[in-house]
Parts: structure tokens; sequence; C-alpha cells
């Protein structure tokens, strides 16, 4: 592995790990609920209408608002490192291509 590949996926990686909190916050699932007029507020108004009226467990915003309240869990920083690992390794073999 080249040296800007390899950093590349590092900064990849710690980026989307620390971002990811951040971002789930910025949409609107916070540690007190989902934040009026927010993104988080149009997917749960969403979720409920498809599902009859409330939001199914599991589900996407449901496991966002878990996420929002309670943190990522180690399994979704692996995952999430992952992703940002990826996008890394994608970043660096573009900018290889292009040079």
């Amino acid at each position: 592995m080249e040296l800007l590949t390899f950093i590349a996926v590092t900064v990849g990686a710690g980026a989307a790990v620390v971002l990811a909190p951040f971002a789930i916050g910025a949409a609107g699932f916070t540690a007190a609920g989902i934040a009026a007029k927010s993104v988080a507020a149009g997917m749960m108004a969403s979720a409920a209408t498809a599902s009859g009226g409330g939001v199914l467990a599991g589900s996407t915003v449901a496991v966002l608002q878990s996420a929002g309240a309670a943190g990522l869990a180690g399994s979704t920083i692996a995952v999430v490192a992952g992703v940002g690992g990826a996008v890394g390794w994608l970043t660096a073999t573009a900018a290889a291509l292009i040079s």
C-alpha cells in the first residue's frame, strides 16, 4: 500500500468515527429526542405514516435515534470506521488515476 493510500484510509476512518455523532445530532437525533422541524422529524413523520402510526423497532429512524440518545455502539463504530476507510481508499485511488 502506498503512503498516500495509507494516509487516506487512516484519515477517512478516523474522521468518520469523529464526525458521525455530530452528523447524527445535526440531523436532529439528540439525547433529548428528535428535534422539531429537523431532518429527523421529517424522517420520523414519514416512517410513522408508512407504518400506520408508529415507528417500527429496528427501523432507520429508531436506530439513528438510539445513536443520538446513547451514542454509537462499538459495532457501529467499527462499521463507520470501515466505511470511512473505504471512502479514503476510493479517494486515494481516484487521485492516483487522475495524476
